[in-house]
């Protein structure tokens, strides 16, 4: 009997890198594991809906894995039926299937992902839990995986077979029969030679980052030279993973390598403490293109799996929050904000209308990264067609201060080869607590941001007001960010 616990997470971990079982059992302080806690609910939630996918349903509910195996045992003599979170064990090895459709001549298994397509590492998931169905003596006739369909926009209540794909990956699943029993060993035997005093050698590889980014990675870099190939900004993960096999890993090693000029000038600029670059005529050329008011605005959104709205699609981004600070002709600074009520059924509406009402006046939109809030806008313009002029007019105006420094026309080795005002803000005002992220409280950037909002629903009243106060102190600070740059260009032209 294999002595390993396999799951079929644990699995799907070990055809990312067998090495991982050993790692969590070992080494899970080097473990440098995300938040992943809105993944998860938002994988709940899909995985909740879909359970209804086919009619009436006998969920097997969490318990300890003998009860959930014996609850899904009564279950299955009751033919034909669909059963949920259907639980089986072979040989140690577990799954539980999230839709199970049981008829008299068989079964089929029914993998729900809250993705928009189909990964190879959901063909490896559904396969292992065909290999125990099938090994446990179920004759599993069809073997699918379910997913979002990120075409589908809601009109009033949500159309499930509108919402969700199905994949047939029958003749996939039973290719891939040989090479999980094999994996299976092979982890096992993993497991048997090596324990905590005997680590096995694995070399590193573009497998660290694909389907995920192992949680491991620092811990399996850290006799790495500081800085390497891994950190130079904007290279593909493939052709790091060239250079690294070539030997080139350190700064020093790349230095004389014929590399993207943009790497090389990293490299250099971190290498020989070089001075700030700064091409005059490109800051000139922002500076001139502006009107008065200026309008620096910063959007903050988030997204449903399961569209909440009408008129929405799956994925889609919902602008809830937005920040703007408006300086006159005379100097004058003035902030407004919105912030979205968590509960709003109408929150891009109420977005749009008080922007509109905020920037009444022709002056220059200040963005920074124009690609996101045009596009937003353009959303907005296709939703609301009576708001389009106004959403036009704001795009007409908008002025991108990311540019000079994504052209490296401003640039100093602080930035570490990145355009992100989290790096260049910083750059620019180093140990300046007032501009430093880090000493926000709660909401640092936007992806804690968009988590923060989500979780509105679930938190007190007195958690919902601390949440929102660290929503707009965060998205303040990303327009007072824009205002900082902006005063810094004007002082190098001085």
């Amino acid at each position: 009997m294999n002595k390993t616990f396999l799951s079929k997470s644990r699995y799907c971990q070990c055809v990312q890198c067998e090495k991982i079982l050993w790692l969590n059992e070992y080494c899970s302080n080097g473990s440098a594991v995300e938040d992943n806690e809105a993944i998860f609910e938002t994988g709940r939630k899909v995985g909740e809906l879909a359970k209804g996918l086919f009619g009436d349903y006998e969920d097997v509910k969490y318990d300890k894995r003998s009860n959930m195996i014996k609850k899904t045992d009564d279950l299955l003599q009751n033919k034909p039926n669909i059963i949920t979170e259907a639980s089986f064990s072979f040989d140690n090895n577990f799954c539980s299937v999230d839709i199970l459709k049981n008829d008299v001549d068989g079964v089929e298994i029914y993998e729900v992902k809250s993705s928009t397509k189909v990964k190879d590492i959901y063909i490896d998931d559904v396969a292992y839990q065909y290999f125990v169905l099938s090994n446990v003596g179920l004759n599993v006739k069809k073997a699918c995986i379910v997913y979002i369909n990120n075409e589908y926009v809601r009109n009033g209540d949500l159309d499930m077979t509108q919402l969700f794909k199905i994949d047939d990956l029958t003749a996939e699943v039973l290719e891939k029969q040989d090479e999980i029993r094999n994996n299976i060993y092979m982890i096992n035997e993993l497991m048997e030679t090596y324990d905590e005093n005997n680590e096995p050698v694995k070399e590193i590889g573009r497998f660290c980052f694909d389907p995920y980014l192992c949680d491991f990675w620092d811990y399996c870099t850290r006799d790495l030279p500081k800085p390497n190939v891994f950190d130079i900004s904007g290279m593909q993960t493939k052709s790091k993973f060239k250079q690294y096999n070539e030997g080139n890993i350190s700064f020093e090693d790349l230095a004389n390598e014929k590399l993207n000029k943009k790497y090389l000038e990293q490299i250099d600029f971190e290498l020989n403490e070089r001075e700030p670059k700064i091409v005059n005529e490109a800051v000139k050329d922002v500076l001139d293109s502006l009107n008065y008011p200026l309008y620096f605005i910063d959007y903050e959104s988030c997204n449903f799996a399961i569209p909440e709205f009408d008129g929405t699609k799956p994925y889609q981004q919902i602008p809830f929050q937005y920040s703007l600070h408006i300086i006159n002709e005379n100097g004058e600074v003035e902030h407004r904000e919105f912030l979205a009520e968590a509960d709003d059924t109408n929150i891009i509406r109420h977005f749009a209308e008080s922007m509109i009402e905020d920037m009444p006046e022709d002056g220059s939109v200040i963005v920074y990264n124009k690609a996101f809030e045009a596009t937003r806008n353009k959303e907005i313009g296709k939703m609301y067609p009576d708001l389009n002029d106004e959403m036009e007019r704001f795009n007409s105006n908008m002025v991108d201060l990311m540019i000079p420094f994504r052209n490296r026309d401003y640039y100093t080795k602080e930035m570490k080869g990145s355009y992100s005002i989290k790096y260049v803000l910083p750059a620019l005002y180093p140990n300046d607590p007032d501009l430093d992220y880090t000493q926000l409280s709660g909401v640092h950037n936007g992806g804690e941001a968009s988590n923060a909002f989500l979780n509105l629903k679930n938190q007190t009243l007195e958690e919902q007001q601390k949440t929102r106060n660290d929503l707009l102190k965060y998205c303040e600070l990303d327009t007072w960010a824009m205002v900082k740059i902006w005063e810094k260009f004007k002082e190098v032209l001085i």
